[in-house]
């Protein structure tokens, strides 16, 4: 279990924090992060894309000339595949790319992406991110005074928070997701992590396997 300074926004000293190992220092498996990523890119396809088969192109109805004596190879409509504008032969339809993976799959693959933050002392801790008003600026600030401004950052926080995930919107390189969002590949695309210290517990209790056991035998 490691143990991480915890700072204020304005990078003045608020103490320490235990990460837990279970979590912050798990194996790292670069085939679970492809696994969990694949699963997650695959989920966000739109898969809307569509042709017309024989059957729904417009036009045909008659035989384009009778069947025999003309010479030419018989033909029964102008909409088969082998006409222009005719039907399209085993085209793409409206589909959903989504496969599974098991949930304990996806959170071993988020625990190691979590350790190889850590391991490459990737990971700062605030002891809260508390924002007025919709600023921008002032989380730009706030990156600044804590050496992250050039940096490609995910920011963690308990819960939803409308005026900090507004203020960082356009801030190109730089996320804001509540700890029940936290997936792989939001977190192997950011180079730097900036949790809250709150959020750290609730990542524990989210991917402790050992807590989660004995949280259920308790409610059992």
């Amino acid at each position: 279990m490691a143990s991480v300074d915890v700072v204020t926004l304005e990078n003045k000293s608020a103490g320490s924090v235990e990460l837990p190992g279970a979590v912050f220092e798990a194996k790292v498996k670069p085939d679970l992060f492809h696994a969990e990523v694949r699963r997650q890119l695959a989920a966000r396809r739109a898969g809307t894309h569509s042709t017309k088969n024989r059957h729904a192109a417009s036009g045909g109805g008659s035989k384009p000339w009778r069947q025999k004596g003309t010479g030419r190879a018989r033909q029964g409509t102008n909409r088969a595949p082998q006409w222009a504008g005719g039907g399209v032969v085993f085209g793409p339809v409206p589909r959903s790319y989504e496969h599974s993976l098991p949930k304990k799959v996806r959170r071993a693959a988020l625990r190691g992406a979590l350790s190889l933050r850590q391991g490459e002392d990737a990971i700062t801790v605030v002891d809260a991110f508390p924002m007025e008003d919709f600023k921008t600026r002032r989380v730009a600030e706030v990156l600044g005074t804590l050496g992250l401004a050039d940096e490609s950052v995910l920011i963690v926080i308990v819960g939803r928070d409308e005026k900090l995930e507004r203020s960082t919107r356009n801030l190109p390189r730089v996320d804001t997701l509540p700890v029940e969002g936290l997936n792989v590949f939001d977190v192997l695309r950011h180079k730097r992590l900036l949790l809250t210290k709150d959020a750290v517990e609730a990542i524990e209790a989210r991917l402790d396997e050992a807590r989660r056991k004995g949280g259920a035998e308790a409610s059992g």
